[in-house]
């Protein structure tokens, strides 16, 4: 009740932020409730209904962090003096961002559900009725409870997500002399996607048989190349905060000046909180840019459904959005630091100029990066 009083009261932004969670969740829950349809209408390819529902975990991953990332930057969810006194210490703030966003969740759950059962001609009465009933399977059935438990899947895992992320806990104290943060997941991150790029190479040359099938048609793949992409994406995201710490040693050699230190130092002290976002952005970008070319060689304008479709839509939104908050919340953290800069005289224009290179620089590393690695992803499938 009291993350509801919150939500009421919260700024329009925020409330903008909860509502594309409830969006995402709305998307994710219609493609679990497809794929529970496929099974019922399709109860001989059980293990194509599997599949379907495994690879639903991706967009399913990509709403989980997006509503973290929308978690975090909660002002309601931020320790502030005197709360304690009134019994909203850090562990009661952070049950109320896990129930806030089990309910932005849970809503978009429920609007999954409607808008399923209204396409299928359950619900009548509004524009659409039936529309989508042969694809839905209207002649058979729907489970009620499997439909409750699959819906009930998101509004859990991204309540405990939220609620690990943003736990109360004393960071260790870093050695003296030793550079703040410093990534050490670079070198995983480059072997996860050489391991990536080599099993998807060995599968498509190989033409293993049993292709993956995806919400939609595009399934004539071998889930040993979707395997490898899984793996670079893992990959990328691993890399991300130290090619972003990169980028920032990157900005500050040559005899830096005052806006490239600036630049520089902020890109290493921020590398942790967007690198990571950044890295799974590339990874996304790259595989939908694998995908169209594997689009434009040899499978055709059927190849990809709209079930596939809005998968691919839901993980690239959530995924730039996720990116966006984080850049958000990093500029909420260094406002104190923004705060005293201007106070001591340094020019707006500084600051601007300090952002403009910051992004320069990781496009520079993170767009060759991502073309890089859509290319190699493509090479085994297109031939």
């Amino acid at each position: 009740m009291l993350a509801l009083r919150l939500a009421r009261g919260a700024h329009p932004l925020v409330l903008t932020r909860r509502l594309l969670v409830a969006a995402a969740a709305a998307g994710v829950g219609f493609l679990l409730l497809c794929t529970l349809g496929y099974a019922v209408g399709h109860p001989e390819r059980s293990s194509a209904s599997v599949l379907r529902l495994l690879w639903c975990a991706l967009p399913l991953a990509a709403t989980v962090q997006f509503a973290v990332a929308v978690a975090r930057t909660d002002p309601s969810t931020r320790p502030r003096p005197g709360l304690s006194a009134i019994g909203l210490g850090p562990a009661r703030l952070t049950a109320i961002a896990a129930a806030s966003t089990a309910v932005a969740c849970a809503l978009g759950s429920m609007v999954a559900l409607l808008f399923y059962l209204h396409l299928r001609g359950d619900i009548t009465g509004l524009p659409f009725d039936g529309a989508a009933a042969d694809l839905l399977a209207a002649d058979e059935p729907i489970p009620l409870a499997a439909a409750l438990t699959l819906l009930a899947v998101l509004p859990v895992v991204a309540a405990t997500a939220a609620g690990l992320a943003l736990r109360p806990r004393t960071a260790p104290a870093a050695p003296e002399g030793a550079e703040k943060p410093m990534p050490s997941g670079l070198p995983w991150g480059i072997a996860l996607v050489a391991v990536g790029l080599a099993v998807e190479t060995y599968a498509g040359r190989s033409g293993a048989a049993g292709g993956l099938p995806l919400p939609g048609r595009f399934d004539g793949n071998p889930a040993g190349v979707l395997a490898g992409w899984v793996l670079t994406a893992f990959g990328l995201a691993m890399a991300g905060p130290g090619i972003t710490h990169g980028c920032g040693r990157l900005l500050q050699a040559a005899r830096p000046g005052a806006v490239r230190l600036l630049a520089g130092r902020v890109l290493m002290d921020e590398s942790r909180r967007i690198g990571r976002p950044l890295g799974v952005v590339s990874a996304v970008v790259s595989g939908i840019l694998a995908a169209a070319a594997l689009y434009d060689t040899d499978t055709g304008s059927d190849a990809f459904g709209p079930l596939t479709g809005l998968g691919a839509s839901l993980i690239l939104a959530c995924t730039t959005a996720t990116l966006l908050t984080a850049a958000l919340e990093s500029k909420q953290g260094r406002a104190h630091t923004t705060e005293a800069l201007l106070r001591i005289g340094a020019p707006p224009t500084v600051l601007r100029t300090a952002a403009l290179m910051r992004a320069g620089a990781l496009l520079a590393v993170f767009l060759p990066l991502t073309w890089l690695v859509a290319e190699l992803a493509a090479l085994p499938l297109t031939g």
